[in-house]
């Protein structure tokens, strides 16, 4: 009989060289094929027009752009509305072409072109096109790490809208009121009991939309900043939810960059990964060493993780979407950053950060 297990000594093996994905551009003239190609064909027995956008160093389990992020486009035609789904994986979406509404959870709202929003894990969401146009957008989720470890959970007939809001409700009295909390000694070390596994303190999470025509306004400022600052042109797009870990969902944080003309970044890394969707402007990146040009509608994988890069505009400017996996490294105690290649290794959230030079600049 075979033996069901292995041992492999690794007593004298080193660290494995980490294979990263190369950074890829997938240009405007290509997603706007498939945008078109989606809206021709009949509508698929699941109601949803859909294409994932994969990385050719992805070998599954399922599609993604970057080891734990996929893109998918999603297309619905003027009047068709997509049939109610829950999964355990988080998104964030950004419109990008025509108009709808958004029902999350017990949530709903319209959004418009370059509107952004979360949709938390197990909330039921459904899309209704209003308008007379595709309603396009692009949604990102963190189902490849979950593929990975093999525990995607999809209900395609989800019968509670609100689930992901039932534990904690109802005023009554919890278990873990009577388990044990045992201090072992003076530095922060305890015994707790298993109540504690199965009733966990609650954080609120809930579908936010981040407006474009309420933050483009607040762009002007970032855009309008000296060309020697030392940080990056943009806002993040926050979530309390997340807490220090600085997201949009739980995974991912989103930002918004507006860049000045001629405005070059220094270059740095960070374990997370970065995709960048431009939808204004041009400009160019260096990664790896690899020079690369792009302009609005491109979608770029712009930073395989600990990949050294920087990014910057052209004559025009740019505004970028960026959705980075930085909260799950925080939550994971994992997210080393260089800010540039002179700067040390810090791992933030657990080490004190850097600085810019933002307060020099508002001085001068």
């Amino acid at each position: 009989m075979a033996a069901e297990y292995s041992f492999v000594d690794v007593s004298e093996r080193g660290a494995r060289k980490q294979d990263k994905w190369p950074s890829v551009i997938v240009p405007r003239a290509a997603i706007d094929a498939e945008i078109e190609r989606l809206a021709s064909i009949a509508r698929p027995s699941t109601g949803r027009r859909s294409v994932a956008v994969v990385h050719p160093s992805n070998t599954g389990p399922v599609p993604a752009f970057a080891p734990g992020i996929d893109v998918t486009i999603e297309v619905l035609k003027p009047g068709e509305e997509s049939p109610p789904i829950a999964r355990n994986s988080t998104m964030v979406d950004m419109c990008i072409r025509g108009d709808g509404a958004a029902s999350i959870g017990t949530t709903t709202f319209a959004v418009e072109r370059f509107d952004v929003w979360n949709t938390p894990s197990m909330d039921t969401y459904a899309y209704r096109n209003t308008g007379k146009d595709l309603f396009v957008r692009m949604s990102y989720s963190n189902a490849p790490l979950l593929e990975r470890l093999e525990v995607h959970y999809i209900d395609p007939h989800p019968k509670i809208a609100d689930a992901a809001r039932m534990a904690g409700e109802g005023g009554k009295p919890r278990a873990r009121d009577q388990a044990e909390s045992i201090s072992l000694d003076g530095e922060g070390a305890r015994l707790l009991g298993y109540e504690y596994l199965i009733d966990i303190d609650t954080v609120e999470w809930k579908p936010l939309l981040w407006r474009w025509k309420d933050v483009n306004p607040h762009l002007d400022k970032v855009y309008a900043r000296d060309k020697r600052y030392t940080g990056r042109h943009l806002y993040l797009l926050y979530n309390p939810a997340t807490e220090r870990r600085m997201g949009t969902s739980p995974c991912f944080f989103a930002t918004i960059a507006k860049y000045p003309p001629d405005k070059l970044d220094i270059a740095h890394r960070h374990v997370s990964a970065a995709i960048n969707y431009y939808f204004i402007g041009h400009g160019r990146s260096a990664v790896m060493g690899k020079k690369l040009e792009w302009e609005a509608g491109d979608l770029h994988l712009s930073a395989p993780g600990w990949a050294v890069h920087h990014h910057g505009s052209r004559n025009d400017g740019f505004c970028a979407l960026t959705i980075q996996d930085h909260p799950l490294h925080i939550a994971m105690d994992s997210l080393l950053w260089q800010e540039n290649l002179q700067a040390p290794i810090l791992k933030l959230g657990s080490q004190k950060g850097f600085e810019t030079n933002l307060a020099e600049l508002e001085l001068t």
